[in-house]
């Protein structure tokens, strides 16, 4: 072959395989799907997790594939997503599952549970441990495919208008916190509800709840509760690490061409690990502006600790009891948990015990 030839050929070539994303892209019909989140806009790193699965996913598409995120209440309720996904009324949310478990118990194992995993421990029961797989069986009953897309961390433990040092002092409050911990609480003697977080502080400005919980120090400082309610407590042990998920309506799922799908599932596991470092980046800088605008910091108290993980332990005795479904997924997660537990509470604590001093 001739120079000028082979010089010719390697530059068609070249140009063919440019242009191959393009021709991949033109190949495939523009898609436009909507996402109904359950956060409001203000609260930038947890809706941020929406931004960014939407984000990424038009990326990798070259712009075929958008996918519009909404505030919770501009599309559905933020405690509606679930069931707007699942009936088809939006192809896609974001959310947390254990809004639902008045759906399945069991579907706050996809979020956070009292007393329970850490995000590494989480992540490797999702990814490794088979917790993916169970949640899917839930899911699928409701139409729903799942994925975890996004994580707090071990959450703070409240907000209240007045110190809480013993068992005593819970009684009768009346505090903002969903999933199984808003009913471990009941359980310990608090008057527990349920809202969306931008109906929060309204309602603990006017008195109507005594106490609430949210995030941490970044998304709780611009919540502006410390206005109103003074102490600040740790740790939130109904939320050592609350998963958020992204949900796909199973039909429009289906839809989908297979790179579109493996497209969600990468966008969704680059949320859960970016949210988390999000969080771990500002959060630091968050409690020091918070102490200095005079927030006052408290730890739980032993006996409040002890009594919550005791009511805990009874609550899932009892679900297990009553759901097939949750003691069989509870079983495998807490034999998952306790040789987790094995290897946490020895080279991580020992390290975390010395250097955090």
């Amino acid at each position: 072959m001739k120079r000028r030839d082979f010089l010719k050929k390697a530059a068609v070539g070249a140009a063919a395989a440019s242009a191959a994303p393009a021709v991949l892209a033109q190949s495939k019909k523009r898609i436009r799907w909507r996402m109904a989140t359950s956060w409001p806009k203000a609260f930038d790193i947890i809706f941020g997790g929406a931004e960014s699965v939407a984000a990424r996913v038009k990326a990798m598409t070259g712009g075929q594939f958008e996918i519009i995120p909404y505030a919770g209440g501009e599309l559905v309720g933020g405690l509606e997503v679930f069931d707007a996904v699942s009936q088809g009324t939006v192809q896609m949310g974001h959310t947390a599952s254990y809004y639902y478990i008045g759906k399945d118990p069991a579907l706050a194992f996809d979020a956070a549970v009292p007393f329970g995993l850490t995000f590494r421990q989480q992540n490797a029961w999702f990814y490794q441990g088979g917790g993916r797989e169970a949640m899917r069986e839930i899911f699928a009953e409701h139409n729903i495919v799942n994925f975890p897309a996004g994580n707090t961390g071990v959450q703070m433990g409240g907000w209240f208008r007045k110190e809480v040092n013993s068992l005593d002092d819970l009684k009768g409050l009346k505090m903002r916190i969903p999933g199984l911990g808003g009913k471990v609480m009941s359980r310990l003697g608090v008057t527990v509800q349920v809202m969306a977080g931008a109906e929060i502080y309204p309602a603990l400005e006017r008195g109507v709840i005594d106490a609430t919980e949210w995030v941490g120090p970044y998304d709780d400082e611009k919540a502006g509760f410390y206005k109103v309610a003074p102490y600040y407590y740790y740790p939130g042990w109904w939320e050592p690490a609350p998963t958020l998920s992204l949900y796909i309506n199973q039909k429009a799922w289906d839809s989908l061409p297979k790179e579109y799908q493996e497209i969600v599932a990468s966008a969704a596991a680059e949320s859960n690990l970016n949210m988390m470092s999000e969080y771990d980046t500002h959060n630091s800088a968050a409690l020091k502006r918070l102490v200095e605008k005079g927030t006052k910091i408290r730890e739980y108290s032993t006996e409040i600790l002890e009594a919550a993980r005791k009511e805990s332990l009874a609550l899932y005795d009892e679900l297990s009891a009553e759901n097939a479904r949750f003691k069989k997924i509870y079983a495998d997660w807490r034999a998952f948990k306790t040789d987790s537990d094995t290897w946490f509470s020895s080279n991580e604590t020992s390290y975390a015990r010395f250097n955090y001093k």
